[in-house]
């Protein structure tokens, strides 16, 4: 019997890429790209060109205790910016966080005036409202399953209301009473509203306080497993829960982080000013949120970091005091606002798309 054999095709390896190629599977990204990545590049370059423009437009702030007036200004913003923003890339944001401001300032002031106490007694029980606050939203939020909008937006109505019945109740007025003459006033003033001269410039500590928690901030999301889990549950949160993230245990926990954000800057008004206006800190949430999101940071979470939010609050903080040193109406801040958001939402927007195009 005779049989026929066909050739079979030999198979080897496919050839190798020549000098001038790349395997795709290899390849590397062109550096322009893989900086275009970085959520903070995009706010980083608006943010020299604001501090550009303001050098040309307003020639004050050339000088050097105007730089220094507009880090202040940046810092107040930025402290509370850093928080808000770990807890946006977490898949949530607070829209009690301009109020739970001032809640902080009013408890320590009220509770060391009334009852005549050591001011240090009203700045860690004001510590313990303002993370307690926090640790509400986030425990509502986990419980219920509402969205954080909601969650927030009761706990902002609650604490603007809360702020002025009990400050008239308590005080008589809309305004808590001079902490200036009582004990421990000097050494909180020296932690959380002091300055020291640079050069012959007096800065703002709040400025190296602001320094600080953002290079701690980054330490975090980048180096530690706690900064995995804001990602992961930024992302995708049922994801997250199945490889075993505490899902739980984060979310609360960044609602606190912005509780302590609240108290810091509470306590830094309260030692500046020795006295706080009970209607105020209504619609700071948004200046922060805003810092976030120009920042780089996305409302849809897993993105971001915390060096995007040092340079937007940069940017809040030279455009509102450019302004006045530019000589115009500063009913125009809340234009250039809005600009600036609009402006930092598209740039994250192509910045995205060009990142990831191949």
């Amino acid at each position: 019997m005779n049989t026929t054999r066909q050739a079979e095709p030999a198979v080897g390896p496919p050839p190798a890429p020549g000098p001038g190629q790349a395997d795709g599977r290899t390849r590397r990204r062109p550096l322009a790209l893989r900086l275009l990545a970085r959520p903070e590049v995009g706010v980083f370059l608006g943010a020299a060109a604001v501090l550009v423009f303001f050098l040309f437009a307003a020639p004050p702030v050339r000088d050097g205790s105007s730089l220094a007036n507009i880090l202040y200004q940046s810092s107040t913003i930025g402290i509370m910016a850093l928080p808000v923003a770990l807890l946006m890339i977490g898949g949530e944001f607070d829209l009690s966080a301009g109020v739970a401001v001032l809640t902080s300032a009013l408890t320590a002031s009220m509770l060391s005036y009334q009852l005549t106490l050591n001011v240090w007694t009203g700045v860690v029980v004001a510590l313990a409202v303002s993370l307690a606050i926090g640790a509400l939203n986030g425990w509502m939020l986990v419980r219920t399953g509402l969205p954080s909008f909601l969650v927030t937006l009761g706990t902002f109505l609650i604490l603007q209301g809360v702020n002025l019945a009990v400050t008239k109740l308590v005080t008589g007025n809309v305004a808590t009473d001079d902490v200036s003459d009582m004990d421990g006033f000097d050494r909180a003033k020296a932690l959380f509203a002091s300055s020291f001269e640079v050069g012959g410039i007096d800065v703002k500590i709040t400025v190296v306080w602001w320094l600080v928690f953002a290079a701690l901030a980054t330490w975090v999301l980048l180096r530690t497993r706690y900064g995995n889990w804001v990602f992961a549950v930024g992302g995708n949160q049922d994801s997250a829960r199945a490889v075993g993230v505490p899902v739980t245990f984060t979310k609360i926990s960044l609602f606190m982080l912005v509780g302590f954000g609240a108290w810091f800057v509470g306590m830094h008004n309260l030692f500046s000013f020795n006295t706080v206006q009970s209607g105020e800190g209504v619609g700071q949430e948004l200046i922060y949120i805003a810092a976030a999101v120009i920042g780089g940071c996305l409302l849809t979470g897993g993105h971001g970091s915390a060096i995007g939010p040092v340079f937007g609050a940069f940017m809040f903080g030279m455009v509102q005091q450019g302004i006045v040193y530019a000589g115009w109406n500063p009913d125009w801040f809340k234009a250039f606002l809005g600009v600036m958001l609009l402006g930092a939402v598209l740039i994250n927007l192509w910045v995205q798309r060009t990142a990831t195009r191949r």
